[in-house]
């Protein structure tokens, strides 16, 4: 499954560039190996952002299996994440939620004064920051990391998802301009058949088929049985 996260982040970088774009084209520096170096850490510092993100939600997903429903929930997320992949560009407008709003504000003021502040610790915090911003394509990276319930796996798969952004992020901010409008749509257009593909290889993951890598047997928690000795009171 990581490999769907490089993917998913590569084409996911053509639909959030219009919002991160001028924040990545701002990271900046003296000299050649320094611009670049700063660029670098930047978004390293998005993905591990996305990474804590990923350890949340994978510890939720992990919570919810103890629970004995791990093949509920990775059916369920892979049916979620092809109706999401349908109507991902309408996840953007979760941003008009009032509190999600006011958190916007408050990350822009972050970025803006890391940003004034210069220098690679401030541009590493303004990758922390930055991967905050709500995005429809990070939401649904983080249904599929819901879905493999499991910390690391939802760790590493945020990361990945990370690292898949990065390489037209760092092009663009190399070359410092924007791709135009209709090069960036016609990649999106990529993204519904690759979210409906990630959603049906969740459902297949949830089955529990025996098949290595792709529907592995499904893990039973046993508990057991334990006695306790309790002293009584006469």
């Amino acid at each position: 499954m990581l490999w769907t996260a490089l993917v998913l982040g590569f084409v996911s970088s053509f639909h959030c560039i219009g919002m991160c774009g001028p924040i990545a084209l701002a990271v900046g520096g003296r000299g050649s190996q320094t611009f670049l170096f700063n660029k670098i850490i930047y978004n390293f510092g998005r993905s591990l952002t996305y990474s804590g993100l990923g350890l949340v939600v994978g510890s939720l997903g992990f919570s919810l299996s103890l629970a004995g429903i791990q093949q509920g929930i990775s059916v369920t997320m892979g049916l979620i994440i092809v109706i999401f992949s349908l109507s991902y560009k309408n996840a953007d407008r979760l941003m008009t939620i009032p509190i999600l709003s006011s958190a916007v504000v408050w990350i822009k003021r972050r970025l803006s004064k890391y940003l004034k502040s210069g220098g690679r610790l401030a541009f590493f915090s303004t990758g922390l920051v930055n991967g905050l911003l709500p995005c429809g394509m990070v939401y649904m990276a983080l249904v599929v990391a819901l879905g493999l319930q499991s910390p690391g796996l939802g760790a590493a798969y945020m990361f990945f998802f990370g690292l898949g952004t990065m390489p037209m992020l760092l092009a663009l901010m190399v070359s410092g301009s924007l791709l135009p409008a209709f090069r960036r749509q016609q990649v999106q257009k990529v993204i519904p058949y690759l979210g409906v593909l990630i959603g049906v290889l969740l459902v297949f993951r949830g089955l529990g088929l025996g098949i290595p890598g792709f529907s592995p047997e499904l893990v039973v928690f046993d508990y057991g049985v334990q006695q306790v000795e309790i002293t009584m009171c006469r």
